[in-house]
């Protein structure tokens, strides 16, 4: 035993617990930046922590020579940095972590030289990490007191929702948030009480704001099918509009080019091609003539594909191509519209004459039943009245895609 225990190969293929513990460290952090945690047992967890750790620990003192423990000693307590600002607090779920990370770092078989230098770096880093991120959120504190006066989950079960009062120098607020109540992660996954429940950050959205603060509440939820909603929008206004995705308006028959439109024109520009000064509404490019879109040096091709005349060098040079090829506006980015947008500006003030973009946008009024269902807008959802009027339909949180709960995108928001 002692001769299997001694053995190299041994060691090896046992340091990949290491690994193991060390990308679990690195999710942790992951989940730091994106979600909340909440937790149902804080002593359950430290234990349950205290027992992993502890294991991880003798496992990586077993093999603490191996590369991959080497490696896992240096990650575990940088990876840590988020966690601790971001979960501070919650010290059954950061010291037995942070404990582990120091014992191994120290204990490791990496060269002294190497410790030290890479243990300085840690703790400069944790110093300069904590002082900056608590100077910068004290900018969020905010003087105004919140009170969650009620909390639910819809009927379906796939939102909840708070209603918060604020009380601040102008008679106070009353706001309806809504968030997704299906994108929680749960540890143990299929617990029918989890130990730990992590949510989404920055997912919640403000559907109501009442000032002065309410007296009274009353919030109520109903089932709507997708016809009805329809018909309800459509009464408000014919000229409702949806954003939709490229994919989205692909399947509702859309080409890129007939979406392109043109807007800021300059009244010159106006003026040049027939127009008057009170024409100041987006123009399809699909809507104008061959001359028209000439004066913005516009060409259209024989598939309704639109290309620029004459491009600039600097967008030549951006897009990598000569002066002899065509330049269609589907070939360009957003630094690529840029590019071109900028070039022809007014002589005097310097500002564009006009502007090409890109329109995601569709009149509601102008899609069918059929083409919302196309669309991903399911028969029939919930729908939230606050105080007796509509302030939350599921239909319109499906089309404006309002809880991306796919995605991951950092933004400052994800640190306050």
């Amino acid at each position: 035993m002692k001769k299997f225990f001694g053995n190299v190969w041994t060691k090896r293929v046992v340091s990949v617990v290491s690994v193991l513990y060390t990308a679990a460290v690195c999710f942790l952090c992951y989940y730091s930046i994106f979600y909340d945690i909440h937790i149902r047992s804080r002593a359950s967890l430290c234990l349950l922590l205290c027992g992993v750790s502890v294991l991880a620990l003798l496992i990586m003192l077993y093999t603490r020579r191996q590369l991959l423990t080497r490696i896992s000693s240096f990650v575990i307590l940088p990876a840590m940095l988020p966690v601790v600002l971001l979960y501070f607090g919650e010290w059954g779920l950061i010291i037995p972590i942070i404990v582990t990370g120091l014992l191994i770092l120290l204990l490791s078989g990496a060269g002294e030289g190497a410790k030290t230098a890479l243990g300085t770096v840690i703790l400069l880093m944790y110093i300069f990490g904590a002082l900056g991120y608590f100077l910068f959120t004290s900018f969020f504190v905010v003087s105004a007191k919140e009170t969650v006066v009620e909390t639910g989950i819809s009927p379906s079960g796939k939102y909840r929702y708070r209603i918060v009062n604020t009380e601040d120098s102008s008679k106070g607020s009353t706001a309806v948030y809504i968030e997704p109540n299906d994108a929680d992660v749960f540890f143990p996954k299929d617990s029918a009480a989890p130990l730990v429940t992590f949510t989404l950050k920055d997912m919640e959205r403000v559907v109501a704001l009442e000032r002065p603060m309410c007296e009274t509440i009353s919030v109520s939820w109903q089932n709507s099918t997708r016809q009805q909603i329809s018909g309800e929008l459509n009464a408000i206004s014919s000229n409702i509009s949806v954003h939709l995705s490229e994919e989205e308006l692909t399947s509702l028959g859309y080409t890129y080019d007939s979406k392109l439109e043109i807007s800021d024109v300059n009244v010159y520009k106006l003026m040049e091609i027939g127009k008057t000064a009170s024409d100041v509404e987006p123009m399809l490019l699909d809507s104008l003539s061959d001359t028209q879109l000439a004066a913005f040096g516009i060409a259209r091709d024989d598939v309704k594909r639109y290309y620029i005349i004459s491009p600039s060098a600097e967008l030549l040079d951006y897009l990598g191509k000569s002066a002899s090829e065509r330049i269609f506006f589907s070939d360009l980015d957003a630094k690529g519209f840029k590019y071109y947008n900028d070039y022809d500006a007014c002589d005097i003030y310097g500002d564009p004459l006009f502007t090409v973009s890109k329109d995601d946008s569709v009149l509601l009024s102008s899609l069918s039943d059929a083409q919302l269902a196309a669309l991903g807008i399911p028969d029939s959802g919930d729908v939230m009245l606050f105080n007796g009027k509509v302030v939350f339909r599921y239909y319109v949180s499906e089309l404006e895609n309002y809880f991306d709960t796919e995605s991951r995108k950092f933004s400052i928001s994800l640190l306050t």
